[in-house]
């Protein structure tokens, strides 16, 4: 029985893994979509929300990941920040 259960779980984390890169990307597209279309807000909210589905792997702690993940992720949160204020300020 708990062959089976670990199994399950392992089988859970290969889907996980492989369904949150692609999650990611299409809010990531979809905040591209809402700027060429000038709905700053919308854009904002969408790439805020990509950041729940970590592109990369979610089980390595912040402190043991690689810098240019690091990077990108600093970037994405400036970038939700930056177009919140501008969505705000128009």
């Amino acid at each position: 029985m708990t062959n089976e259960l670990v199994k399950n779980k392992t089988l859970e984390n290969d889907i996980t893994r492989k369904v949150m890169p692609i999650v990611y990307s299409l809010f990531v597209l979809l905040a591209v979509y809402y700027l060429f279309r000038a709905n700053y807000m919308d854009a904002a909210s969408n790439l805020g929300i990509a950041l729940i589905f970590d592109p990369f792997n979610p089980k390595i702690q912040w402190q043991q990941r690689p810098v240019y993940q690091k990077a990108i992720l600093f970037t994405h949160v400036f970038l939700v920040i930056v177009l919140f204020v501008y969505a705000f300020a128009i």
